[in-house]
């Protein structure tokens, strides 16, 4: 049976803590900016560039379509960043 997007997040996320690190590295940075919210996609290509460029250890394949799950992930996971992102319904897989 083939796996849904919420299966296959969730194993990403496990084997791949250093992307909701850097996710919430970069929302709190952008939150001390002085930004109430912000933008998912500008945080999740920063960490894109981060991981892929920066850092020198790794390959990372960022999916796109994780994106929507990590802002919820992490709005419910770190109580300074809740509601920092807007948020739409998810689709039914």
């Amino acid at each position: 049976m083939k796996q849904t997007i919420q299966e296959r997040f969730v194993g990403y996320h496990a084997t791949h803590p250093e992307v909701y690190a850097a996710i919430v590295r970069f929302a709190r940075d952008v939150r001390a900016k002085g930004h109430r919210r912000f933008g998912i996609r500008v945080i999740w290509e920063r960490a894109r560039w981060f991981l892929s460029i920066e850092r020198t250890e790794g390959e990372y394949k960022l999916n796109d379509h994780y994106t929507s799950r990590y802002a919820r992930l992490v709005m419910e996971q770190e109580p300074d960043l809740r509601d920092f992102f807007e948020v739409r319904n998810l689709r039914q897989e």
